[in-house]
């Protein structure tokens, strides 16, 4: 997903992308989302969260 689509998921969720990079602001929608903010990290293996809108980007 580009930063543009990216960009457009967040005001909806009320949030401002700023300067903040991809990884910062899927992460910070995740967390808007009560989903566990492991977009590009460490515990994306491990999330389980497979109806994820990002996993396909992620992985």
């Amino acid at each position: 997903m580009n930063m543009k689509d990216i960009k457009e998921i967040a005001a909806q969720k009320g949030l401002r992308a700023g300067r903040l990079k991809k990884e910062e602001l899927v992460r910070a929608i995740q967390e808007t989302e009560n989903n566990v903010a492991c977009y590009m990290t460490d515990q994306v293996d491990s999330c389980g969260q497979v109806a994820c809108l990002w996993r396909t980007d992620c992985r």
